[in-house]
């Protein structure tokens, strides 16, 4: 009888027990709850309503009730169709087709795999070196891990549109965990092993999350007390390490599941719905949609609290569609991932490199250096802080140089600073806020003087490649380009790498633009600048107080319309409405300005760059009324080998101070060379220190438009662990004011 119509005959017997006319009503209950179907017998003669295919009905019950009437009841228990939501071209081969051609084009973030591992195959897509096991895949093999993935959660339960926390360090199974979620249609909240428990709590908490992905036990036991008791979790996934490490009771009842066991029940699940036509039907097929949301990445809580930044597909598929303006990417090539893989300017940037079939290795901060020597990346994108390590460790090695090695390496860089300066000014990459173009009798004149010049200069610069940078380029390790975000690389630090010849290009983003919205390319790599902004996205610099929009040159609040930016803060739409206005433009909450265009000239070439200059929010405000931007006094007292971290002061103060963390090891030198103690002295006191800052940053910052007051010298550097920096590698400065208040406080006295 299946699929076929219910037929129901009587004939005169049925009823032969009664002379008068016996009814029989039929009242089955359908797949449309809503409505109701009667059949009525009367005599041998049955009257229906309506025709019922049993396909529609999942089982039937029959119940007779007999008397001078009876009445026959057919219950029946709907099957409902599980909804099953897809990433269109990665699961393409399980969607139904309807008779039309699915489409190739990327609708959602997981579908560059299926693009990748039909380009790149059986290249290597990632090398992670520090797991146990040690893991290498090829684009074959992580097409194939993200879908089993993806599919162990389903099993378990995972749902399109929930969210799930993954919080975990870099790795090949975060990078897996990561696509998986967002393969299913639900959303992934992302956060590093490094934040603070409580800051985990109120992550998971307020983005609803309904289970957890962890790192490793160990990570999963300092969670555990304040979660399982503040925290509603449906299950909990274990990246790497045993479930026999998690701590006795923590879990309290909650499935824990290894990550061997999610691919395993993947791979057995999506087998078995290949085998079955049956198993398939159970589904309700639905694609992601690029505006659905894909990730929750909160930010990194500089000004406050964290909040939910809401990405969708669409917003991370234009990261990949047009990162490649930034630089040439060919398949083969080698990209090295340090920073944190949950952060959206490593992600994306991760993101784009896998379409290209570029390779990537996984490093930590411990091995960094190690990595880049042995791997030799030809791509690392990184924060300033890095590079200015980098930087400091190169100095320090010359200076430990003998003299006469010494005087030569310096000479030669000076020689090369000198070059490339007169390049830039011939070239027409010199950054000027002027939006008055030079006669061209001037231009002509410094074309010709600062060609000449670099052609004098350019055989010693040669000579100096030859002998001395092509070593320093060997010992950092990078092959071909090394990209900067999060912050301002200082000037002094970009100009000693472009004289040695490694392209460091900076660029700009924020958590909300998905992130970046502006970058160097190649042949305009402006120093000073973040670059021009990527396609499709749009900038204004508008007047902090009255909001006009300010002509090219002048300097004012940061805004950038576009498809990468975010859909709104979660579950807080008064901080949505005070980022984005009606017409999409989002207030970036920054200062800067946009080069005007010169058609002659030494910044011809400079048009249109995005120039950044610090956090509205850090403004510091002085009782006189002067507004101080610290970004540019910081970065001109980092330049002293003598300051390894600076954080400058002064709100509603007579006059700016700072507090500084010193290179005790560098001034132990510095004062043993300038016979300020004793050459086997092995520490220096507190006001022997003082006093040297003060004169570094006397030397330093004399260019800037405010000087630094008073200082206060602190032993313990600012780190993640102590709050005092974001998981990114930003000084939270309201955290250090607040964590040294009183002595601040004493200070001004």
């Amino acid at each position: 009888m299946l699929g076929a119509p219910i037929k129901i005959s009587s004939s005169p017997s049925c009823c032969s027990s009664s002379e008068n006319r016996k009814a029989i009503m039929l009242s089955p209950v359908c797949l449309d709850k809503s409505r109701s179907f009667q059949f009525l017998f009367s005599g041998s003669k049955l009257q229906c309503s309506k025709t019922l295919d049993i396909k529609q009905l999942s089982s039937a019950k029959f119940r007779v009730s007999r008397g001078s009437k009876f009445r026959v009841f057919c219950d029946s228990k709907t099957q409902e169709l599980q909804i099953r939501r897809c990433s269109p071209l990665l699961e393409k081969a399980s969607l139904p087709s309807n008779g039309a051609p699915l489409s190739d084009e990327w609708k959602a973030v997981p579908d560059i795999w299926r693009s990748s591992a039909e380009k790149y195959g059986d290249q290597v897509a990632l090398v992670d070196p520090y797991h146990d096991p040690p893991s290498t895949l090829t684009y074959k093999q992580l097409e194939q891990e993200i879908l089993d993935f993806a599919e162990g959660l389903r099993v378990i339960g995972v749902k399109p549109e929930e969210k799930y926390a993954l919080f975990a360090d870099n790795s090949c199974r975060w990078l897996v965990a990561d696509q998986g979620i967002m393969a299913t249609g639900a959303i992934n909240v992302v956060r590093g092993s490094r934040s603070a428990v409580k800051e985990l709590l109120h992550i998971y908490n307020h983005s609803e999350s309904v289970g957890l992905l962890i790192d490793n036990p160990e990570f999963f036991n300092r969670l555990a007390g304040k979660f399982c008791s503040n925290a509603s979790m449906r299950f909990i996934v274990l990246l790497w390490g045993e479930k026999s490490r998690l701590a006795n009771n923590e879990t309290l009842g909650v499935p824990v599941f290894s990550y061997k066991e999610m691919v395993k029940l993947g791979r057995e699940n999506r087998a078995a719905l290949i085998d079955s036509l049956d198993a398939r039907k159970g589904y309700r097929y639905e694609v992601i949609g690029s505006d659905d949301i894909a990730t929750l990445v909160y930010t990194s809580g500089t000004t406050g609290n964290p909040k939910g930044v809401m990405l969708s597909h669409k917003n991370l598929l234009h990261q990949i569609e047009n990162l490649g303006v930034l630089g040439p990417a060919k398949a083969g090539d080698r990209f090295l991932s340090m920073l944190p893989t949950w952060h959206t300017y490593e992600r994306a940037c991760e993101y784009f490199i896998f379409t290209r079939g570029i390779e990537q290795v996984y490093t930590t901060v411990r091995t960094l250096k190690d990595d880049l020597r042995n791997y030799k990346p030809d791509y690392m994108i990184s924060v300033p802080l890095v590079y200015e390590t980098l930087y400091s460790g190169i100095q320090k090695q010359i200076s430990s140089s003998p003299n006469a090695i010494k005087l030569i390496v310096f000479s030669f860089i000076r020689i090369s600073l000198a070059y490339t300066e007169l390049k830039r000014i011939y070239e027409g990459l010199c950054l000027t806020r002027n939006p008055e173009e030079p006669s061209h009798i001037v231009f002509m004149f410094d074309y010709l003087w600062s060609k000449t010049i670099a052609t004098i200069l350019w055989p010693l610069h040669v000579l100096a490649t030859k002998f001395v940078y092509k070593k320093i380029r060997s010992a950092i390790g990078i092959q071909k380009t090394a990209k900067s975000g999060g912050g301002s690389l200082a000037t002094h630090i970009e100009k000693f790498y472009e004289a040695i010849g490694l392209e460091v290009q900076n660029g700009y983003g924020l958590t909300e633009t998905s992130p970046c919205i502006a970058g160097r390319r190649p042949y305009y790599n402006v120093l000073g600048s973040v670059g021009h902004p990527i396609p499709l996205t749009e900038f204004k610099v508008v007047d902090s107080e009255t909001g006009e929009i300010l002509p090219p040159g002048s300097k004012g609040i940061i805004k950038v319309r576009g498809p990468p930016v975010m859909k709104g803060y979660y579950k807080n739409p008064l901080a949505t409405r005070q980022a984005l206005d009606e017409d999409g433009w989002l207030n970036t909450g920054d200062i800067g300005w946009i080069a005007p265009h010169h058609s002659v000239g030494r910044s011809r070439r400079c048009g249109g760059v995005i120039v950044f200059e610090g956090r509205a929010k850090d403004t510091i405000v002085l009782s006189s009324g002067e507004n101080v931007e610290p970004l540019e006094i910081e970065e001109a007292a980092l330049r002293s080998t003598l300051i390894q971290q600076i954080v400058v002061i002064g709100q509603d103060q007579r006059r700016l101070g700072a507090v500084i963390v010193p290179n005790k090891d560098e001034a132990l030198l510095a004062a043993k060379e300038a016979s300020v103690v004793d050459a086997d002295a092995v520490d220096l006191s507190k006001e022997q220190i003082s006093s040297m800052l003060h004169e570094e940053l006397r030397k330093w910052t004399y260019e800037c438009s405010f000087q630094i007051g008073p200082i206060l010298v602190v032993d313990e550097p600012f780190t993640i662990e102590s709050g005092l920096l974001t998981p990114t590698m930003k000084i939270r400065r309201d955290q250090v004011v607040a964590q040294y208040k009183e002595e601040i406080a004493n200070l001004y006295k």
